[in-house]
């Protein structure tokens, strides 16, 4: 029940978890989108209110510009002077003339030419006086004769009389505009004036013909503000409010009349400088977005619905890799009542967190095995990828690159009779797992070895031109620091000065070769490499260090520094001006010490071999002969070194099976039993059995206590000490952790 709960619990959090994270930002994009379309339609509709407004303003321009050239045709027509009009002949092709303006034009309803301070004008029907033009034909009702003939005098620029109601032909009312033109067009000097009657439908028509689904007020102002023309469709605009339009900012404006909000759009005209004005109720753009609304809100209950469902499957199918996750680390198994109320209020997540605390304690403890293990392997063989191995040295925390690098090999003798002796090297091995010396601005990284009396020590310190002394320095001062702090006596090897990593393995086989010296120099001493090759019989024989340092790498199997060796050598024996007898007896020396090598390593094979590598008539063959078999000694040494290895790492796992019993059974008695250090034991128990030492242990008692329980009636605590655990109630906790009931409950039901 109790498990169906953390079942469900997790789950629904699942499912809420992906609603959210689905609904939020659909919910968020869709407010987005929504008022996006909003906005774009009204920018829109204002768009192309400005568009259309702007080409019912290019077309009536081109209208008005083609007054203007038709005064200009007047003043330079021949039939229209003051002569050709009064000639009672000439006179007929006059009005005619003007007629042909009339007709041409879109929209001049009529045309009147009047002369200077006379009382008669000519328009396209016919000579009439003034009085009678006033009166019958246009009544406009502030221009009396006087007045009329005074402004047609003395007009000298173009002028616009504003848009009013007049009486035409006495019979009906209309709205008109007269624009007038002074003659001739562009001299100073005027004999005449033209007046270019405009109907104010005219205008409208144009622009209603262009905004032709326009719902609202629109407007053409002069430079004045004087309304021109104006059509409505829909609820008019106030006078005070026109006057307000007229003065309108050019562009998008918006204002409130009446309480209704309005959108105003107003271009100018660069022509004559009149303004075209229109002004849509705001309310009416929304009403275009309705059905733009209707399909956002379905989308958007669609994908809820169809986006909840896949969150849901999606949620379940999240949830099972963890119910896996939780099976593969054994947290989902029957549990006693007292484990159930532990993990009361706990999800499975909680569950895989306390088991991945567990996995990462694990790997903390497995780190130094491994930081351990990749150093001994770059002693031992040198690294093949500088990247790989920067990277993975910076992940344990080691930083060797742009230093000056050298190895010491450190040894004691190791006393058997000595109790402490295994503990000593413990914790000299944990002291010098990392040490700083900032008196000589170096770091130490020791490595254990297979030997339990050995370790070597990776020394890196700042570059130096002059490194002798500086080497000479960090070897006396960790001399001092174990002589004092761990009252040993220890015997030290140094290999040469290095720049790279890569070249750890020649430093290492160098340490190797100079600690061997100490069968000569005895305990307690410290031999460098470099010193080897000190004393020579002749300047141009093969240096002592070079033979001592080829020896050892085939002792330790490392081909590499082996074959190194081998061309540093015959590199140099390529540069010496000698006798080829003396050249032979030199390249016998390096069969020699191969010989010798192969001999002690017992490599039967080997030996026959440098018999037909001593045939040879160049030393580049020798060179390639000796090459081969170096590498042939090295894989037959790292053959053996496995085998022995595996062999130890057999005897070991056999003695703990047959001696688990033992109370006194350790890891550190079976290091000191078999000779190596604890941590290579630990870690080769491990890497065998796939366990530590101690589950091992744990692991063959609880099946040794399992396996009497149900053969035996013996008392439950004569069987516990008789498996070697002494901590009976100890024993008891950690049995019922593990199996989920005690000892006593287990007898019951399998016995």
């Amino acid at each position: 029940m109790g498990w169906n709960r953390f079942k469900s619990k997790l789950l629904v959090r699942y499912i809420l978890s992906y609603l959210l994270i689905f609904l939020i930002p659909l919910i968020t994009v869709t407010v987005i989108i929504y008022y996006n379309a909003i906005h774009s339609l009204q920018f829109e509709v204002e768009q192309s209110s400005i568009n259309q407004l702007d080409q019912a303003k290019q077309n009536i321009d081109s209208r008005m510009k083609e007054l203007e050239q038709i005064a200009i045709q007047i003043s330079l027509d021949n039939t229209l002077t003051p002569y050709m009009t009064n000639h009672p002949y000439y006179g007929k092709e006059a009005i005619e003339s003007l007629n042909k303006y009339v007709v041409n034009s879109g929209i001049i309803d009529e045309v009147f030419l009047y002369f200077h301070n006379q009382d008669v004008l000519y328009s396209s029907r016919g000579k009439m006086a003034v009085e009678v033009m006033l009166d019958y034909t246009y009544k406009f009702p502030e221009w009396d004769k006087d007045s009329f003939i005074y402004d047609m005098s003395n007009l000298k620029v173009s002028s616009l009389r504003p848009t009013e109601s007049i009486v035409m032909k006495r019979t009906r009312e209309n709205r008109v505009f007269a624009y007038l033109e002074p003659l001739p067009v562009g001299q100073s000097t005027k004999y005449a004036t033209l007046m270019f009657v405009i109907e104010e439908n005219t205008l409208k028509s144009m622009m209603e013909s262009i905004l032709s689904n326009f719902k609202g007020n629109s407007y053409i102002f002069d430079h004045d503000g004087n309304v021109l023309a104006k059509a409505s469709h829909g609820q008019e605009i106030s006078p005070e409010n026109e006057k307000l339009l007229s003065n309108i900012e050019l562009g998008i404006t918006k204002l409130h009349f009446d309480n209704v909000e309005q959108s105003i759009v107003s271009v100018q005209s660069d022509y004559n400088g009149w303004n075209y004005v229109t002004a849509l109720p705001s309310e009416q753009f929304f009403s275009r977005i309705v059905q733009v609304k209707a399909i956002i809100i379905l989308i958007f209950a669609v994908t809820t619905v169809i986006g909840s469902i896949f969150a849901v499957l999606l949620a379940r199918k999240q949830y099972y890799p963890i119910k896996d996750l939780l099976e593969f680390a054994k947290v989902n198994k029957t549990t006693s009542k007292e484990q159930s109320r532990q993990r009361y209020g706990h999800t499975e997540l909680d569950q895989i967190r306390e088991t991945l605390l567990s996995y990462q304690t694990q790997v903390d403890v497995q780190e130094p095995y491994a930081r351990n293990q990749y150093l001994f392997t770059i002693l031992k063989h040198g690294v093949p990828d500088r990247v790989e191995v920067q990277s993975m040295l910076e992940q344990f925390g080691i930083y060797l690159y742009d230093r000056q690098l050298f190895v010491i090999l450190t040894a004691w003798e190791y006393k058997a009779s000595s109790e402490h002796s295994i503990y000593q090297w413990e914790e000299l091995s944990n002291y010098l797992t990392e040490l700083g010396l900032p008196e000589g601005e170096a770091t130490v990284y020791g490595v254990e070895l297979t030997s339990i009396n050995k370790l070597a020590l990776i020394i890196g310190m700042k570059k130096r031109e002059e490194p002798k002394e500086q080497v000479e320095f960090i070897v006396e001062h960790l001399y001092a620091l174990i002589e004092t702090r761990f009252n040993m006596l220890p015997t030290m090897g140094v290999g040469g000065i290095y720049e790279r990593p890569e070249q750890l393995n020649q430093s290492y086989i160098e340490a190797v070769s100079a600690l061997e010296t100490r069968m000569v120099n005895g305990q307690g001493s410290i031999t460098y490499f470099s010193s080897l090759s000190q004393e020579q019989e002749e300047d141009y024989w093969i240096t002592k260090d070079m033979l001592i340092k080829l020896g050892q790498s085939l002792k330790q199997g490392n081909a590499v520094v082996a074959v190194d060796t081998i061309e540093a050598i015959f590199a140099d024996l390529y540069g010496k001006d000698i006798s080829i007898p003396l050249l032979r007896c030199m390249c016998y020396d390096v069969l020699n010490i191969i010989l010798k090598t192969a001999s002690e390593l017992k490599l039967v094979d080997a030996i026959q071999q440098i018999s037909t590598a001593s045939e040879f008539d160049t030393l580049e063959q020798l060179e390639v002969k000796l090459c081969s078999l170096s590498i042939y000694i090295c894989s037959q040494v790292e053959d053996q070194e496995e085998t022995e290895m595996q062999s130890l790492t057999d005897e070991v796992v056999a003695y703990i099976n047959e001696n688990f019993c033992n109370y006194g059974l350790s890891l550190e008695g079976l290091a000191e039993k078999y000779r190596v250090s604890v941590s290579y034991l630990s870690r080769t128990i491990k890497e065998n059995t796939g366990v530590t030492f101690s589950q091992q242990m744990w692991n063959l008692r609880m099946e040794e206590v399992k396996r009497q329980l149900l053969s035996s009636n013996d008392p439950l605590k004569d069987i516990i000490n008789r498996v070697g655990y002494m901590d009976v109630p100890n024993f008891i906790r950690k049995f019922k952790k593990e199996l989920g009931y005690t000892p006593g409950q287990y007898r019951k039901m399998y016995s």
